[in-house]
């Protein structure tokens, strides 16, 4: 029988989290940590979104007479043709959230060596393309994915990686993913796809971004040089306007503030925009929400269509799971998505790392490639390694 619980204030979620076992999100408001499986969702995936909806509801039906609030669990990967890990488990624990214990010891993994996909120059000249297609054609942006990878790997731990990234992180959403085939996708992550909880709905997208500093004085010069970036501003108002024209079809009213705000994580600051509403219809469950979104500007670019084309024609990467989205959602239709930024796929074998960075028309090669050398630096820095991408 499906255990839904609520833990006693001031537990520790993460010493039940069990890699190949458990399902673990935490959002600023609350921790849910999932245990075994009841069912999972026959195979889909996000290019016929009708078909997954249709699943869930099936799936969820199913067990609702025998199971308190069964709920889906899981990830959804970018690319359309790969199919979503969803699964039902069979008990659920939620907890406020809160801080966890670190790590004790250091925890880096052996391995022999590592692999830059693409490399930095080919990075650099998928930059300049994407450049060349702002010029001449109707793209206003595009996100470009690079990744390394630590081949031949021993030692690499899922719950203390995850552990390191929960203590460190406190405000940002993390989470744990059980793959096929012994993975484990695991990060961490600033932004809110979406979340309905009754009727209420809200998404918080982020776009333009720049790096932290130790000096506490540089680290505030950076945060307001990225408030006042003219070209940062006028990315984050077209990623605003694609998802608030996604959700306002299934929404009676929808609020949204006129500027955007900052918001850190501990190796970045963020544009941020609050976005708010209340559904038009009780039907619409949060995974309405996320296909009405994905690909979302931020992990795709605008419009949509022309910028995954460009995607699949210049990036030299097999994204996986990232870029996608990982949560949850409820018979109820509650649920909340969160994007997979900063994450990392581990497997007995390998690891491999992802970031990715928003190409607009003034953007430049080393601007891009420094950007996405910063944000690798969250989970390479998690995992104890430097390569200094």
């Amino acid at each position: 029988m499906s255990n839904l619980t609520h833990a006693p204030r001031g537990i520790d979620p993460l010493d039940g989290y069990r890699p190949g076992r458990s399902f673990f999100f935490r959002s600023p408001r609350h921790t849910l940590l999932a245990q075994g499986v009841l069912e999972t969702l026959p195979s889909c995936n996000a290019r016929d979104p009708a078909t997954m909806l249709m699943r869930m509801r099936t799936t969820l039906d199913r067990v609702a007479d025998d199971h308190p609030r069964p709920m889906l669990v899981g990830a959804i990967p970018f690319r359309a043709d790969i199919p979503a890990r969803l699964t039902v488990p069979s008990a659920v624990q939620w907890t406020r959230s809160g801080s966890v214990s670190p790590v004790a010891g250091p925890i880096t993994p052996s391995y022999s060596n590592i692999e830059q996909i693409p490399s930095p120059h080919e990075y650099k000249q998928a930059v300049t393309a994407a450049l060349e297609e702002l010029r001449n054609g109707h793209l206003e942006k595009v996100m470009l994915a690079r990744s390394v990878r630590l081949n031949n790997v021993m030692g690499a731990d899922p719950g203390r990686l995850l552990r390191h990234l929960a203590h460190d992180d406190p405000d940002a959403y993390v989470f744990a993913v059980d793959l096929l085939a012994g993975r484990v996708l695991i990060g961490t992550s600033p932004e809110l796809l979406v979340r309905r909880s009754g009727a209420l709905v809200s998404a918080r997208p982020l776009a333009g971004s720049a790096p932290r500093h130790p000096d506490p004085a540089r680290d505030t010069e950076s945060g307001q040089a990225l408030l006042n970036s003219d070209k940062d501003l006028r990315e984050h108002a077209v990623v605003v306007e694609a998802v608030a024209g996604g959700l306002n079809p299934y929404c009676a009213e929808l609020t949204i503030p006129d500027r955007p705000a900052l918001v850190k994580t501990a190796t970045m600051w963020h544009l941020s925009t609050q976005i708010t509403g209340r559904l038009a219809s009780p039907e619409i469950s949060s995974l309405h929400l996320f296909a009405a979104l994905h690909p979302a500007p931020a992990v795709c670019g605008t419009p949509a269509a022309e910028a995954r084309a460009l995607i699949k024609r210049i990036e030299k990467l097999n994204r996986g799971f990232y870029s996608g989205a990982v949560g949850w959602c409820d018979v109820s239709g509650d649920g909340e998505w969160a994007m997979t930024f900063r994450c990392a796929e581990v497997s007995p074998s390998e690891t491999r790392i992802y970031a990715g960075a928003d190409v607009v028309a003034d953007s430049t090669p080393d601007g891009e490639l420094a950007e996405t050398s910063a944000e690798l630096q969250t989970m390479l820095r998690a995992l104890g390694i430097d390569p200094n991408p």
